[in-house]
């Protein structure tokens, strides 16, 4: 799709931050009126959401659309260029000239892979709003920081600049930190917020000396050795009229990715190439904010520290920024180094599955057993990219959405119990089914969502992902220097199956004690059912898992159109 003057993206990024400044304005003690402008935005921006997602899947599946471009391309047995794929996949695109002497555009869009993610930010925004409706304490700039934290999370998925996904990404960190650090757990609050913000600004600093020397490196290319490249893209219209040879645009990083830009060998070492020196930086510093191991330790802490919108959003939607940005400034730019290091990386991955969950079995907190869950399953997403076919790598773009919409509903889920309990003590607790049947028909869903039950969309996502690491293992081997491995991610898949055993043991320990068995009326007199904004975000987060569950196309053929310039990247087919 060609570039348009105004786009329907910039709608969704703007309206949460023109609601956030607003709000600022308000009167503080009227809440009525700042709960009332935070619900519109939030509803404006899902409405939009939904409207991308369903309009990105007609271009997709139309006659004559991508998905049969695609298969022309695949079937003419012509050399694929991934740039043109990745061009050719992009939908509701603006691009704007901002800083043109340093290359810097204001350039949107959506592809397979982020449409999915516009609209799990939609559905969490409006979630964390509702769940949010009865804080008392500043609930003003709760509020505000809330908006411009769901603007800096759009905004990622929908950049195809590179410095403007990094500006987006740095927009939702800091409000994370304000309001884990101001309305969190006054035990953990202030320790886990700093913790999270180091760990997630350091690994962006890492990423971020990366992009810079990415950008030197394909301008040398593009101004000396590959300037017949850049001038026959821009001839074709594959790049912009206007471009010059030193760009932001994530675009024409990845021409030059394609045409070897970042090929040549760096530090006079022989064999050490610009992709191969600087994949881990770029991978990794985004990983972190992914939850890949070691750097995961962050995150069970932010997510028991977090007021409980933020750790929906936290969870549900900013651990697939990570995951996002990883495969997209990482995979997608540096796809030689992409083939050097996954192989490796893998392992990190299998102990992200089978570590997280066997720590989530132990816990007695019920937000912790959420927390180290999540950090389990998000190991799920990146093994999905590390099988670099497009199986594997489907399964993770579906596991993302999937995740997402499943760890915000847990997240609710242990919010409004704690809400009424005041314990998130599990032993403590038990016989809630009796009082609060919403709530535990919620957390089932998501725990066999979690268990990877048929029929739900948990299943959908994780056995591509298995079934894209098995055929792997006949094609990607790992040199230690002499040593040859091979075939070993047939192992890992096995491995990583204990995951699922023991998700399903700390699922079922978990719903039996919290929601089944005897109910203290004594002690929990005050515990009643849940109400109706409570039940619109069980609603609004539960459903999907189902109905992507029961029909995989209305997503999987999505997903599989914005993998596929990647595949071609890699080398596939």
């Amino acid at each position: 799709m060609e570039a348009t003057g105004f786009s329907i993206l910039t709608a969704i990024i703007f309206i949460p931050i023109i609601a956030g400044v607003v709000i600022l304005f308000l009167d503080r003690k009227n809440r009525d009126l700042v709960r009332g402008v935070g619900v519109t935005a939030a509803s404006a921006v899902l409405a939009l959401s939904l409207a991308v997602f369903f309009g990105y899947d007609n271009y997709v599946k139309t006659d004559g659309g991508l998905i049969e471009q695609q298969a022309a391309m695949l079937e003419s047995g012509v050399e694929l260029s991934g740039a043109q794929m990745f061009v050719d996949a992009l939908a509701f695109e603006q691009r704007v000239v901002w800083v043109e002497s340093l290359g810097i555009a204001y350039h949107v869009g959506v592809d397979g892979v982020s449409a999915p993610m516009v609209l799990l930010t939609g559905m969490v925004a409006v979630a964390g709003v509702l769940i949010s409706w009865n804080i008392e304490d500043r609930l003003r700039e709760f509020m505000a920081f809330f908006m411009f934290l769901v603007a800096g999370v759009f905004g990622v998925f929908i950049a195809v600049d590179l410095f403007m996904l990094f500006f987006f990404y740095e927009l939702a960190i800091f409000p994370m930190y304000l309001l884990i650090a101001g309305w969190g757990w006054v035990k953990l609050r202030e320790y886990a917020a700093m913790k999270l913000t180091l760990y997630i600004l350091v690994g962006s600093v890492f990423a971020l000396v990366g992009a810079v020397a990415m950008y030197f490196a394909a301008g040398a290319f593009f101004s000396g050795s590959g300037a017949d490249v850049f001038e026959a893209a821009v001839a074709s219209g594959l790049l912009p009229a206007d471009s010059g040879p030193y760009s932001w645009s994530i675009v024409q990083f990845t021409l030059a990715a394609e045409n070897g830009a970042f090929g040549i060998d760096i530090l006079g070492i022989e064999g050490l190439s610009f992709a191969k020196f600087w994949f881990p930086f770029m991978f990794m510093g985004f990983g972190v904010l992914a939850g890949v191991f070691p750097f995961h330790n962050w995150s069970p802490d932010g997510h028991v520290a977090a007021p409980t919108a933020v750790s929906m959003i936290h969870a549900g939607v900013l651990m697939k920024v990570g995951a996002f940005a990883a495969l997209r400034a990482g995979v997608q730019l540096l796809p030689e180094g992409a083939d050097i290091h996954l192989p490796w990386m893998v392992f990190l991955t299998l102990i992200n599955v089978v570590y997280g969950a066997l720590i989530a079995f132990r816990q007695r907190d019920f937000k912790y057993v959420i927390g180290f869950s999540s950090v389990s399953h998000m190991g799920l997403v990146s093994m999905g990219w590390a099988t670099m076919n497009l199986t594997g790598m489907t399964g993770a773009g579906i596991q993302m959405f999937s995740h997402g919409a499943m760890t915000a509903l847990f997240f609710g889920v242990v919010g409004m119990v704690y809400d009424r309990s005041h314990t998130r003590d599990i032993p403590s607790l038990g016989g809630f089914m009796k009082v609060m049947p919403w709530v535990g028909v919620a957390f089932v869903i998501g725990g066999l969502t979690s268990m990877g039950m048929p029929g739900l969309s948990g299943f959908i996502a994780e056995f591509p992902i298995f079934q894209g690491m098995w055929a792997a293992s006949e094609q990607i081997t790992l040199q230690l220097g002499a040593f040859q491995l091979s075939n070993y991610y047939s192992v890992i898949v096995i491995i990583s199956a204990l995951g699922i055993v023991i998700t399903a043991a700390y699922v079922l320990r978990v719903a039996g004690q919290v929601f089944f068995g005897e109910f203290d009326a004594e002690r929990f007199h005050d515990v009643g059912n849940i109400e109706m904004t409570d039940r619109i975000v069980l609603i609004i987060l539960g459903a999907p898992l189902i109905i992507l569950g029961l029909y995989p196309p209305i997503m999987a053929p999505m997903i599989e159109s914005g993998i596929r310039p990647l595949i071609a990247l890699l080398g596939g087919g």
